[in-house]
């Protein structure tokens, strides 16, 4: 079977009985989100959260985020956005040891032949995201070291325009120039995996496709005016999963969260049912 994992990502979610944006209880999506992942017909070998697992980053919000996840089957790998703080994540995860003690939770993990490699991208207690050198450089090591093998990169905010414009103001403001140039020196990478749109889109980035991934809860309403306002919208939640496949490389499909009618065969006995 190939090796898949499954990204997950922007949950925010809120202290039991609190609402998201006043209106909005994201605890029961997520729930139906590793309902789904847990049905999938071919186990995932992991799940990677890109950021924004909670909404205030409050130690109270970890513990309800961990007690949603509880029911996954598979190792989970965590990953701050901007609504997160690392050090309560770090507090209320202490057995993943891979967060590090303290400063930029970036590190390595191997799925399978595919090498995670995963960036912070946050900025202390503001929206937009950034890439210093020192990320930077850390990237560049961690590439190195995995020259022989697939790599997958994971961090929240995506390092191309969007076209929404709200979103776009709070987006990767530095550092996309230079990820861009270093991912454009490596063949082997796969993929750059991001969060914080709460949609699906795909961009040509360096000499791969970097994309965003819809979220299990609200979407962020799709309007490509410059100036349109900051809204979200109950679009179908989803997630993605990324297979590797030894011919073409990785394989990415998108998700909805749920349970839905059938499957029914297109064909009896051979033959097309009309």
């Amino acid at each position: 079977m190939s090796t898949l994992f499954v990204q997950l990502t922007d949950l925010h979610i809120r202290e039991p009985g609190r609402l998201a944006y006043g209106r909005l209880d994201t605890a029961p999506y997520l729930r139906r989100a590793v309902q789904t992942i847990e049905q999938l017909r071919q186990k995932p070998h992991a799940v990677v959260l890109t950021g924004d697992l909670t909404d205030f980053g409050r130690l109270a919000e970890y513990a309800h985020l961990r007690e949603c996840l509880a029911p996954l089957t598979v190792p989970y790998y965590l990953l701050p956005g901007n609504h997160d703080d690392a050090t309560q994540m770090r507090a209320a995860f202490p057995e993943h040891t891979y967060l590090g003690d303290s400063g930029f939770v970036q590190y390595t993990v191997q799925l399978g032949p595919v090498r995670l490699i995963t960036l912070d991208t946050t900025v202390a207690e503001q929206s937009h995201g950034a890439l210093c050198a020192k990320r930077l450089a850390w990237l560049e090591d961690a590439l190195n070291d995995a020259k022989d093998k697939p790599v997958v990169i994971a961090m929240h905010h995506p390092p191309f325009k969007t076209l929404i414009g709200h979103m776009d103001k709070i987006g990767l403001l530095q550092g996309a120039k230079e990820l861009e140039a270093l991912v454009a020196k490596y063949s082997n990478i796969e993929r750059v995996i991001c969060g914080h749109l709460h949609r699906s889109i795909d961009v040509r980035f360096g000499a791969t496709i970097a994309s965003t991934s819809p979220a299990p809860a609200h979407q962020v309403a799709l309007d490509l005016d410059p100036d349109a306002a900051s809204q979200w919208i109950l679009e179908p939640g989803g997630f993605k999963v990324h297979a590797w496949d030894v011919e073409r490389g990785l394989v990415s499909h998108q998700m909805p969260c749920g349970t839905f009618e059938g499957p029914y065969p297109f064909h009896d006995g051979g033959k097309l049912i009309d």
